[in-house]
């Protein structure tokens, strides 16, 4: 019996935010999955550890959550105006599928590091000592990210001093700016409010809601997302993620509004098909503000945040807060009334801060009205990153 050897092939696993994830750049890739297709797919899913029944991702570098179960493909960009092309593919854990559907906001925050190191910006665009600003293209969903990058003495500062909740260590502050965030999804006809409505009533069936309706805000801004208020679900909004991913049934219950949501948002035609889009849309639950206990056991008090909301993402309850639904909170946030903004008190805004299973976050968007639809300019939030590993990923070499 002959054995096919390992094959090893450039990467580096780099954290962003709250997820982890492995970077390449796409010349490094074997010539099969230098464009998309069936072998890129079958690459990421063997380099990740997935599918896998056990859902623990031993045999891969995949950590059996969505913060970790994430991939990266960046090249030097095609488009006039931009520094790097940025791919980013999610990994389901225990299903044989890479979903490009959406962006990962996290990540987001690690590609201009990455390009820079790389090589991916010319070298004119780079400070000795300063900010470099990296102009990213986000080619799952068309739209321009600015990273703004701390550099000392030439290269990436990746240690300092700003905190990030979810985040254990601090590390140097990265700036991005989300411009025109409002996701031109197939389907929803460009519009951030597929539905043409700020707050919709979304039939579900009448056994997992009573009475089998459910009032939401579906936008479409930095990913698709679901919100939906906290108490229509016998929840405060203070939830950590056992009390959401230790019930079946809420589970069962999230991904079922997530299936008529993302129906009536025109991201699917059919409902079966949500099993195969797990990356989007999100589905949050918002409330009012109240004191509670992070998952790290720090106090979050009334005072501190504008509002609650919690998130699911690939079937579970975020740890922290996805950045793409961050971006998502930040524009419904800006937007009167929304179940968002209702939550957060009502009133205009330009910045708000909500409190997650992890802590709080401060997320800004500048949004307008124009002909009687809604648009936003811009949304604004800092996350840092850090290389953890580079070097090369090995898989078979029959595994794409």
């Amino acid at each position: 019996m002959t054995h096919v050897p390992q094959i090893k092939i450039p990467a580096t696993y780099m954290r962003g935010g709250t997820s982890k994830g492995v970077f390449f750049s796409l010349q490094d890739l074997p010539e099969s999955a230098q464009v998309p297709g069936a072998a890129r797919d079958a690459l990421l899913l063997r380099v990740i550890g997935s599918p896998d029944p056990y859902d623990k991702q031993i045999d891969g570098m995949g950590a059996a959550t969505s913060s970790t179960s994430k991939t990266v493909i960046l090249a030097k960009s095609t488009k006039a105006d931009h520094d790097v092309d940025y791919l980013f593919g999610q990994v389901s854990i225990d299903k044989p599928f890479v979903d490009w559907s959406g962006n990962c906001g996290n990540l987001s925050a690690a590609v201009g590091s990455f390009a820079i190191s790389s090589g991916l910006v010319d070298a004119s665009r780079i400070p000795h000592n300063g900010v470099a600003t990296v102009r990213i293209w986000q080619a799952n969903i068309g739209k321009t990210i600015i990273a703004h990058v701390p550099i000392t003495d030439g290269a990436v500062q990746e240690t300092g001093d700003f905190e990030l909740d979810g985040v254990t260590f601090p590390a140097a502050e990265v700036q991005l700016e989300f411009l025109d965030p409002a996701a031109e999804e197939e389907g929803a006809g460009g519009s951030m409010f597929p539905t043409g409505n700020l707050v919709d009533d979304l039939e579900v069936p009448a056994d997992i809601v009573k009475g089998g309706t459910l009032k939401v805000t579906m936008i479409n801004a930095g990913i698709p997302t679901i919100f939906v208020n906290a108490q229509d679900l016998g929840y405060t909004g203070t939830e950590l993620q056992d009390a959401i991913n230790g019930d079946p049934k809420a589970l069962a219950m999230f991904e079922t509004i997530r299936a008529h949501g993302a129906l009536r948002m025109g991201l699917i035609q059919h409902l079966d098909e949500a099993a195969k889009r797990q990356h989007t849309p999100k589905v949050a639950f918002v409330a009012a503000p109240a004191d509670y206990l992070a998952s790290s056991g720090k106090p979050v008090a009334t005072g501190d945040v504008d509002l609650l909301v919690r998130a699911l993402s690939m079937g579970k309850l975020h740890h922290a807060m996805m950045g793409t639904a961050a971006v998502a909170i930040g524009t419904a946030a800006a937007i009167p009334g929304t179940l968002v903004n209702l939550a957060a008190g009502g009133s205009a805004r330009s910045a708000v801060r909500f409190g997650h299973p992890s802590g709080t976050l401060r997320v800004g968007a500048e949004a307008s009205q124009v002909d009687g639809e809604w648009t936003v300019t811009k949304a604004i939030m800092s996350r840092s990153a850090r290389v953890l590993m580079e070097g090369w990923v090995r898989v078979p070499g029959d595994a794409f």
